[in-house]
């Protein structure tokens, strides 16, 4: 992401231009459709309409701060530019609402974005003390502290073992349980010191900041990161347009592989492999656009740590299906 946020920090969008350099082959015709679902503080798509004069964007975002941001650091390029208060896995709907039965182009960069890491009031960051909050969409559903509060042991050992990837999620959820029984977990800073007291010296010393994966971990549980995920790249898939692409930037492992899978289902020739020619309508309908997922540059991480975990990968659509799928690039049902 980037822009400048409330606190004055400057942020700069993860592989801006392969990210544009994908995209641009589906969006130079008049009228193109980039739907950019997750539109933080608008880095991605302000780089596509400046460089693809024939590109208008979608830009979809739960964060209801990102996007009254977004819309005022985009206003110059007038209606090329429409704001949506959605969650990324209603990009159908989306297309509907606007009169589009296809978008050209669909953008997923996944993940926190770092105008929220950098609020200290959002709860993210584990740097202050803050409210445990870490909704991305602050309007709307259970914070991390209510997490934390009402989880069994068992509910939350699962999350801080899946999604945060911690060795040590069952010690760490029985005393959150056990401490919690003294006082309810209201802000962050409390919830480190006792990552500090459980986690061994030992591991503390040599697998980064001791709060990194729980605080990963619960984010992604509050947000339903994966299940909306699941339900996303299939929906984008399907709704791109012949010469259509999905670009996805992803950092953690969970999101990535179930980005290769859905990529991988969509560009399989699914026919035995003995068969000498492949049937006519059997062929894929999607081919890859990058090997394996691509990742940032070491001069790009230097300039941008955050840039350190990203994996890139893309697909463009090449054929419809037999199903019922969009015709044309932009055309309105």
């Amino acid at each position: 992401m980037s822009g400048t946020t409330e606190s004055g920090a400057r942020h700069v969008p993860v592989m801006l231009d392969r990210v544009v350099a994908l995209l641009a082959p589906a969006l130079r015709h008049e009228g193109a459709v980039l739907v950019d679902g997750t539109l933080g503080l608008g880095g991605h798509t302000e780089a596509v309409l400046e460089r693809i004069p024939t590109s208008r964007v979608i830009g979809i975002d739960r964060d209801t701060h990102a996007l009254a941001l977004a819309a005022e650091r985009l206003a110059p390029y007038g209606d090329r530019f429409t704001g949506v208060h959605a969650v990324y896995d209603e990009l159908p709907s989306v297309l509907a609402d606007q009169g589009l039965a296809a978008a050209d182009a669909v953008l997923f960069d996944l993940g926190v974005s770092s105008m929220q890491l950098d609020e200290p009031g959002r709860g993210f960051a584990y740097a202050v003390d803050a409210p445990l909050d870490m909704r991305m969409d602050d309007t709307t559903g259970a914070t991390a502290a209510d997490v934390l509060n009402t989880y069994t042991a068992a509910e939350l050992t699962r999350v801080l073992r899946e999604y945060g990837e911690e060795r040590f999620a069952s010690r760490i959820a029985g005393e959150i349980v056990r401490r919690r029984g003294s006082a309810p977990w209201t802000t962050s800073g409390p919830l480190v010191e006792l990552l500090y007291d459980v986690i061994p010296a030992p591991a503390r010393r040599s697998g980064g900041h001791p709060a990194k994966r729980t605080f990963q971990a619960l984010r992604m549980e509050v947000n339903d990161e994966l299940g909306v995920l699941r339900r996303a790249i299939p929906a984008a898939v399907r709704s791109l347009a012949v010469g259509g692409r999905v670009v996805v930037e992803a950092y953690h492992s969970l999101e990535d592989r179930l980005v290769k899978r859905v990529f991988t289902a969509a560009t399989r020739l699914d026919v035995p492999p003995d068969l000498p020619f492949v049937p006519e309508g059997m062929e894929p309908t999607h081919r890859l656009l990058t090997r394996g997922a691509e990742r940032a540059s070491e001069a790009e991480i230097a300039e941008n740590p955050r840039a350190a975990s990203v994996r890139l990968r893309a697909v463009e659509r090449v054929r419809l299906s037999q199903e019922s799928d969009p015709v044309s690039p932009g055309r309105k049902p």
